[in-house]
C-alpha cells in the first residue's frame, strides 16, 4: 500500500476532476510517470497564473484529453519538481499531506509541504 509524506495510507487527492497519472484520484508513484506527479494541491488562481506563464497552461479545457481545466479549489496533482519551483518563485498552492505521495519527499522538503498545508 501506498504511503503518504506523514507515513501513513495515502489518501484519494480528487475525483472530481480526476486526477493522478493513472487517473485513479491518487498522487502515487508510478515508474513510468517521468514527472512525478505526487504532490496533491489544492489550486489558487495565483497558481494557475504562474502555471500558465511557465508553459503548463491548466485553466484551459482540452476535450480531446477529457481535461475539464482546473479553476481555484480544485484539487490536482502536481509534478514534484514544478511545486517546488512555484514554491521557490512564491506561488506554492496548499497542500494535502495526506494525499502527497512519500516519494515527493526525494524532490520537496516535508517543512515545505507542511509550512504549505492546508489548514
Amino acid at each position: 500500500m501506498a504511503k503518504n509524506v506523514l507515513g501513513t495510507l495515502l489518501i484519494p487527492c480528487s475525483i472530481h476532476p480526476v486526477t493522478g497519472f493513472m487517473r485513479d484520484g491518487c498522487c502515487g508513484f508510478h515508474p513510468e510517470d517521468l514527472g512525478r506527479h505526487t504532490v496533491c494541491a489544492e489550486m489558487t488562481d495565483e497558481f494557475l497564473a504562474y502555471s500558465k506563464a511557465q508553459g503548463n497552461d491548466l485553466s484551459t479545457p482540452l476535450p480531446d484529453y477529457d481535461f475539464p481545466g482546473l479553476q481555484a479549489g480544485d484539487r490536482w496533482c502536481l509534478c514534484a519538481g514544478r511545486w517546488l519551483q512555484a514554491s521557490e518563485a512564491g506561488y506554492a498552492p496548499p497542500v494535502v499531506l495526506e494525499s502527497c505521495d512519500e516519494s515527493c519527499l526525494e524532490v520537496v522538503s516535508l517543512a515545505d509541504l507542511m509550512y504549505h498545508a492546508l489548514r
